[in-house]
């Protein structure tokens, strides 16, 4: 069901469900809480925002961010490389060299800051990680991922 819910927020337009779908985060924050300040979401690459014209990633961390009362830092992380979808990527290594550099934090807004990145779905934790390492370089004191669905990626 969650599958489908973000199959459709993601390549339907179904951008309604977000704020149900931002419930679902709210709550499992409420339950099980994660030091952060800020929110920054997984950014698109133009390209491919222009082709969607959204990011669903986007939409989940404003919806979050009202709920639970956190600030949303739009356009700190951007997404300098255009990769294949990570979905095409084989396995875990292709993966990481899909997204390894294509992640940059253009400003300081981050440091000192405890965030919470927001995306949809993790698979290989890849993308997370590659959006932390730039995170990181520009001062934020911990970065937490937190997604809508894990899949399992053999």
């Amino acid at each position: 069901m969650i599958r489908k819910a973000i199959h459709e927020l993601k390549y339907r337009n179904l951008k309604t469900i977000a704020p149900c779908l931002a419930e679902l985060l709210a709550d499992y924050l409420r339950s099980n809480p994660l030091p952060g300040e800020v929110l920054v979401c997984v950014p698109l690459h133009p390209r491919r925002l222009r082709e969607r014209g959204y990011n669903q990633s986007s939409l989940l961390a404003r919806e979050l961010g009202r709920r639970i009362g956190l600030p949303v830092i739009e356009d700190c992380l951007i997404r300098v490389r255009l990769a294949q979808p990570q979905v095409k990527a084989v396995n875990v290594e292709e993966r990481r060299r899909n997204v390894a550099g294509a992640f940059v934090c253009r400003d300081e807004r981050v440091r000192g800051k405890q965030v919470i990145l927001i995306d949809d779905v993790c698979t290989s934790g890849a993308t997370l990680e590659s959006c932390a390492v730039a995170l990181k370089s520009k001062g934020a004191m911990s970065v937490w991922g937190l997604t809508l669905a894990r899949e399992i990626y053999n």
